[in-house]
């Protein structure tokens, strides 16, 4: 039997799993602690290296019978895991620059690695939960966070392109003028673009754009008189609570969500699509609700494709470093 890990690196922590040849999950929930990556590469890669061994243990499984390992990051990055040559929030420490971090931990492990970024990673294995690993399906996946990312898998396979940006589904633009709510609103992205997914579809687009814009027209909100940096996370349970203006927050943020599957439905003719993030980590009432709306914003479609289902990735939490482990399977195979 082979087995292969699946490493999960954010900006705050590094999470593991451990998948056996035949698509076992050894290591159920989360197996992390604390990411050292403000540290630098050396550190950081030592790091990730020595964690794995807590993860092999609860799976009961030997270095020596691990044939492969898959890691993702936050971004930028290219399709081999060399970071930007222009940083990231999550990489400040000045050796990162362009650093080759799938090699790098090739080596410190003498185990192949196959690298992915975080949102590939999830939007893989949303899609391996739903249809397997040889389905012949494509998905097109959103993960909705402090920012948005996504994934688009076609038969099986991640889309990444020629310089590993595919899939940058939060940059793309959306016909958001046909959101009544925010009539009048010119929605700015943190990369400069007006009017992207990201810049209305995830946790600063509420404290940059919608909340702000809202809140002129609702002074009297309990959420003016908090920090803003505070009020996106608060907003969430309010909405799903009913609160009536942070509904309205969500029913922008699952509109423009229609808006843009709208767009992929006509570009990739997708088996289903999905989202993740904490969006959705609230209660089923509010899932569901937010579900619908979604439905609600997209426009009328074709009759063979207006059933089309609609999923949440499961395992939200570790979803990164399961995705991560189909992907070092991929590569065995």
């Amino acid at each position: 039997m082979r087995y292969v890990i699946g490493i999960d690196l954010g900006g705050t922590a590094v999470n593991y799993t451990v998948v056996d040849e035949k698509q076992n999950i050894l290591v159920e929930g989360l197996c992390e602690y604390p990411a050292r990556s403000v540290e630098g590469p050396k550190i950081c890669i030592n790091q990730i290296a020595e964690g794995a061994a807590p993860a092999l243990a609860r799976a009961g499984v030997s270095m020596e019978d691990v044939a492969a390992v898959g890691l993702d990051t936050p971004g930028p990055a290219s399709a081999k895991g060399v970071l930007s040559a222009r940083g990231s929030t999550n990489f400040v420490h000045e050796d990162w620059t362009s650093f080759d971090i799938r090699g790098a931990l090739e080596s410190k492990l003498g185990k192949p690695v196959v690298y992915l970024n975080d949102a590939n990673a999830a939007a893989l294995w949303g899609h391996f939960a739903l249809y397997g690993t040889n389905s012949g399906k494509t998905t097109i996946s959103i993960i909705v966070g402090t920012g948005n990312g996504g994934g688009v898998i076609v038969n099986d396979r991640v889309i990444e392109g020629k310089n590993g940006f595919g899939g940058e589904l939060g940059h793309v633009l959306v016909p958001y003028s046909e959101i009544p709510e925010i009539a009048g609103l010119k929605p700015i992205c943190n990369c400069g673009r007006i009017g992207d997914l990201e810049s209305l579809c995830s946790l600063t687009s509420i404290r940059m754009n919608v909340l702000p814009f809202l809140l002129k027209q609702h002074p009297e909100h309990e959420l003016a008189k908090m920090e803003i940096a505070k009020t996106a996370y608060a907003a969430r349970g309010l909405a799903a609570k009913g609160d009536p203006l942070c509904r309205t927050i969500f029913k922008v943020q699952a509109h423009a969500l229609g808006l843009f599957f709208d767009e992929m439905i006509n570009t990739f003719d997708p088996d289903a699509l999905i989202i993740g993030g904490g969006v959705l980590e609230a209660t089923e009432e509010f899932r569901q609700w937010f579900i619908q709306q979604i439905r609600a914003g997209m426009p009328l479609q074709r009759a063979e494709q207006a059933d089309i289902p609609i999923h949440v990735i499961p395992n939200g939490d570790c979803a990164g470093a399961l995705g991560a482990a189909i992907g070092a399977l991929q590569l065995l195979k």
